[in-house]
């Protein structure tokens, strides 16, 4: 699948630099273009358990017999992967180990720069080594990674024709422009990739589109029926034509100044979109509790959002340590400090009640876990996300999820359409998450009908599903609780 190049155009913003705008009206939902990587690579940490072809996180892989560092699900995957992981392979062996991710995606990037020159298709708008690299602007510190980096480089491939100067750029140029890469239910990122035509959409904290990760489809058994790893541009509603194309580098849940703080110290630019110059919703992030008219003094919600970055800082740590039971109590005592005092919006107290929901879930303490993730996701939907935000999408989903587990069942359906309906548009109905809440929205539905019908015979069938024991009734098969939860 390639870029369509009827429906968009590169174009001079100005101030931006070049930029890709439409050149026909969108409707939400709509795929803009799609675009194979020029090179992606797994993390590190996930070599094992990620397929290097099609980047699904997935147990039992195999691995490569010579190399023995990159894993696959079967020999299909393997033979897609072999141009991309041939010369990897012969460099990995020579070596007796794998550098890291960064070396790993450069030394991809430059052996198909060699091999195909940088535009490998004509529907690639742009050649690799056109991309920015900001080398120059980057602090001391980064500079001192990159010329690690280029050394470990000059190791891994000593033949290289390459120069210093020029390895830079493309470490540079991966630094500002690689796109991280999810697993196939969009659950844990695995990997980063370059994407050049990508490359081109400038940010917007307020987006009109999206970029979702389809991991293609190789279960064919005629290859030519397969289809490559590639992102997905959607929009996010309605985009008239000529308007530009934007994302959101970084996650919306800051303020205005944090983004601007992240995006220049990753980008390398100032961000002056309208969200950002008007500090729209900062005031909602940042909110105190107001009742009856009356808030709390200045002192008191500064001493809380004190208390609650110290908290999430714990907080953090023990969720790393594996202490989940610390986690639940310091969630619990920082919440009850919060809930007077900050709105139902502020971030600290969302970031809370995430966290607590997340951890008392993985628990099995659903009740309590379903009124956290309610609170969390009503402070989403009411007022800061896009209404078609990916992340809103997903959050109301695992909220969703925690109430059916919680035998709240008519909450949880609700939930889990109104995520469906977001994820339809951000994600598409073929993509795996959309198809999982497919199966969760028809389950969810059926249930409630018995739940309608007869809440006793409902609560009853439940507790024997969650107990695994013997129904006092047969049951038919299309009346099964649970059997396929995740």
């Amino acid at each position: 699948m390639t870029l369509d190049m009827d429906n968009v155009e590169v174009f001079d913003t100005g101030l931006k630099g070049r930029g890709l705008r439409t050149t026909k009206d969108l409707c939400a939902g709509e795929v803009v273009l799609a675009e194979p990587s020029f090179a992606a690579v797994v993390f590190d940490s996930l070599s094992q358990q990620v397929c290097h072809s099609c980047f699904r996180r997935q147990a039992n892989l195999h691995r490569c017999a010579q190399c023995k560092f990159a894993h696959y699900c079967d020999r299909t995957c393997q033979t897609a992967s072999w141009d991309e992981h041939k010369q990897e392979c012969g460099a990995i062996k020579k070596n007796g180990k794998a550098p890291n991710e960064n070396v790993r995606l450069a030394a991809r990037v430059l052996w198909r720069i060699q091999k195909d020159t940088g535009i490998v298709s004509d529907s690639q708008l742009t050649s690799v080594d056109q991309l920015e690299d900001h080398v120059a602007d980057m602090p001391a510190d980064n500079l001192k990674e990159l010329k690690i980096d280029v050394h470990n480089f000059l190791d891994y491939c000593p033949n290289t024709r390459h120069g210093v100067e020029y390895i830079s750029h493309i470490f540079g140029i991966i630094n500002c422009n690689g796109f991280t890469l999810s697993d196939q239910r969009g659950l844990q990122v695995v990997g980063v990739g370059l994407f050049p035509n990508l490359c081109l959409v400038n940010h917007d904290c307020w987006p009109n589109c999206t970029v979702i990760l389809n991991h293609g489809n190789q279960s064919a058994l005629n290859a030519t029926f397969h289809s490559k790893r590639r992102i997905e541009l959607r929009a996010l509603g309605k985009i008239a034509e000529n308007e530009e194309l934007t994302v959101g580098y970084v996650d919306f849940l800051n303020v205005s100044a944090d983004r601007q703080r992240a995006l220049k110290h990753q980008y390398h630019f100032d961000c002056t979109c309208k969200t950002c110059s008007k500090n729209l919703k900062d005031d909602l992030m940042m909110a105190a509790k107001e009742t009856e008219g009356n808030k709390p003094s200045d002192e008191l919600v500064k001493e809380v959002q004190e208390l609650s970055l110290e908290c999430l800082a714990k907080v953090e740590a023990a969720r790393t340590a594996g202490d989940f039971h610390e986690v639940v109590k310091l969630c619990r005592e920082c919440l009850d400090k919060q809930e007077p005092v900050l709105a139902d919006t502020h971030l600290y107290q969302l970031r809370m009640l995430s966290a607590a929901s997340e951890v008392l879930s993985y628990m099995q303490f659903f009740s309590e876990a379903a009124e956290y993730s309610h609170r969390m996701v009503e402070g989403y939907i009411r007022k800061l996300y896009h209404p078609n935000n990916a992340q809103l999408g997903m959050a109301t989903m695992r909220a969703g999820v925690i109430h059916w587990h919680a035998g709240l069942i008519e909450v949880g359906h609700g939930m889990i359409c109104k995520a469906y309906a977001i994820l339809m548009i951000t994600h598409g109905p073929n993509h795996p998450i959309t198809k999982d809440l497919e199966s969760m929205r028809m389950q969810t539905e059926m249930e409630q009908r018995i739940f309608k019908q007869n809440e006793y015979v409902y609560h009853s069938m439940r507790e024997a599903a969650l107990q695994n024991k013997p129904m006092a009734q047969p049951i038919k098969a299309k009346d099964q609780l649970f059997i396929d939860k995740p």
